[in-house]
């Protein structure tokens, strides 16, 4: 973990989209430097990380995130790079979130072919997930795969520096057995961490291969804490929610208590999606938080705050995310209605998504 390529190979990806802020400019000022730096901690074992910078953020939902620094995250990059593979391979094949090759649009993809093939559908979701997170038992289901003490104590420290930072986003929970000292259990892994969102699938893989085997469910996925399961008969589905909830119980979690069984006909709330066996639609909330973005963005390259390439980029992005749903007539709407962009240079235009070509000033 500690090799100087796989330190490098852990700045060069910490830094991705990154490099022209400050964090990153200033630790690639001296890079050789601080990464001998590192590595001399990690060896010694005099590693610990830094404090946390806080910030909220509304979309889609209340959440608190938690910046690590530039060093930090390096460290998280180094350590995944290495025991990733160990994990990975013993992933259930329909968890999505975070792994190569996965993400958002296939798990939507996913979605929609289990809509045509079932009837029915059940959706739940982990209440406050990232706060809930407890540290003993991830740390149960990390320590027979990692083999060498020295990464474990790392794996430690990482969590230790971690504890607490979502205390204000947890309300209590007992379970079965549990005293007064439960409310004492280190848990919560901080938003924003590449280490959480890791570990996350770590801490929930033996739940999926449970609904996958004990339950027999053979149409399932997850999505982060957000999952469902298909069958034919809404009885089942019913059945597998009572045994989902003691099974996330005996992993400390709780279940939120909303929960749908419905008919897959009815469209499927996903990811920001709503997916019928058919079709897709965009949610509204989406477009109207994208309204919304492209106001506040509009008036920063008006102000001469970003460029028009910022601009136009952030547009893209979000055309590129909705055309994953039946989303033409939409972007038409959208774009089509809006007036030349006139900035602090030439007037320009955008059109479903992209930048045009300037227009006469």
């Amino acid at each position: 973990m500690t090799d100087w390529e796989n330190l490098l190979l852990a700045y060069r990806k910490a830094a991705v989209g990154k490099r022209g802020r400050w964090a990153a400019a200033h630790f690639e000022h001296r890079l050789a430097d601080r990464l001998l730096g590192l590595q001399s901690e990690l060896l010694d074992g005099s590693y610990r990380p830094g404090g946390y910078r806080h910030f909220m953020i509304r979309e889609p939902k209340r959440r608190k995130i938690s910046a690590a620094p530039f060093g930090d995250r390096v460290v998280h990059h180094a350590l995944c790079n290495v025991i990733e593979p160990l994990f990975e391979a013993r992933f259930h094949p329909h968890s999505y979130a975070n792994r190569t090759g996965k993400g958002t649009h296939a798990a939507v993809d996913r979605l929609q072919t289990l809509a045509r093939r079932y009837r029915y559908v059940l959706r739940m979701d982990i209440r406050q997930h990232f706060a809930s997170l407890d540290h003993a038992v991830l740390r149960a289901e990390l320590a027979p795969v990692i083999a060498d003490d020295r990464v474990m104590g790392l794996v430690d420290v990482i969590l230790a520096g971690g504890a607490g930072v979502l205390a204000d986003q947890y309300d209590m929970v007992y379970f079965n057995g549990d005293d007064l000292l439960a409310a004492e259990r280190p848990r919560g892994l901080p938003i924003g961490n590449l280490t959480s969102q890791f570990w996350s699938n770590c801490y929930l893989n033996p739940f999926d291969w449970f609904v996958a085997r004990e339950l027999g469910c053979k149409a399932y996925l997850r999505y982060v804490d957000d999952f469902a399961l298909f069958a034919d008969r809404p009885a089942k589905l019913w059945e597998w929610q009572r045994h989902i909830v003691e099974r996330l119980a005996a992993l400390r979690l709780a279940a939120h208590p909303v929960v749908q069984v419905m008919p897959v006909t009815q469209g499927i709330p996903w990811l920001g999606f709503v997916v019928f066996p058919t079709h897709r639609r965009l949610k509204r909330r989406n477009v109207i938080n994208f309204r919304q973005r492209l106001s506040g963005r509009l008036d920063d390259y008006q102000a001469g705050r970003i460029s028009f390439a910022e601009l136009d980029a952030s547009v893209k992005g979000w055309v590129n995310h909705v055309r994953y749903a039946d989303t033409w007539g939409l972007r038409r709407h959208v774009f089509g209605s809006m007036a030349p962009i006139r900035g602090p240079g030439r007037g320009r235009s955008i059109q479903s998504g992209s930048a045009s070509t300037p227009s006469a000033p």
